[in-house]
């Protein structure tokens, strides 16, 4: 795990790591990576009959621990049946509650991932969010931890590679969570 308290050569190594791996990415990679959380805000709105917050809440309520398609089965499915169902009984109650009109920022841990993930899809254009799931740690420092817990739910272990992903969106000239999808993207792709 990284340190909550990353000194400044840390940070610089992680920030550096984000921006080589941006540099990796093909145009191909850029462009879905930039695309990433537009798509993602049209299916909230398209799920939720028009409602981009309620549909993102809920896409991020059911996102721990599922692939992005079993993600968007579940909230569709969600938002069909008119119940959350699927997922961990906490995913499922946050759903709910979204879906019965709840704001997502009363229900969602808003200082991580999920609270993150709701404001990128609720906003793409936001300037300050950005997601820190596995992958976007595994790129910050290099290496595939697989398995091992990468301490993400300490909201200074978050923040530390946040703050890295921001200077790394500010060098390239791009807002923080389209450097985290098109990193993301080339990530996952990379063999």
């Amino acid at each position: 795990m990284i340190p909550v308290k990353s000194t400044e050569i840390q940070r610089a190594d992680y920030t550096r790591a984000i921006v080589e791996m941006w540099n990796t990415a093909t145009p191909d990679q850029k462009r879905r990576g930039r695309n990433w959380y537009g798509t993602a805000h049209k299916l909230a709105l398209e799920i939720a009959a028009g409602n981009a917050v309620k549909g993102a809440g809920v896409l991020a309520a059911l996102s721990a621990n599922k692939s992005w398609s079993e993600n968007c089965r579940l909230a569709r499915k969600a938002f069909t049946e008119g119940t959350a169902s699927g997922h961990v009984k906490d995913a499922v109650t946050k759903a709910n509650r979204i879906m019965g009109g709840t704001d997502p920022r009363h229900v969602l841990p808003m200082h991580i991932k999920t609270g993150l993930f709701y404001l990128c899809i609720a906003d793409p254009k936001n300037e300050h969010a950005v997601v820190i799931d596995r992958h976007a740690h595994d790129i910050a420092v290099r290496e595939i931890y697989g398995q091992r817990d990468r301490g993400l739910g300490a909201a200074g272990r978050y923040n530390v590679l946040a703050d890295c992903y921001r200077a790394a969106a500010k060098e390239i000239g791009e807002i923080p969570s389209k450097v985290q999808a098109v990193t993301w993207v080339a990530h996952i792709e990379r063999k």
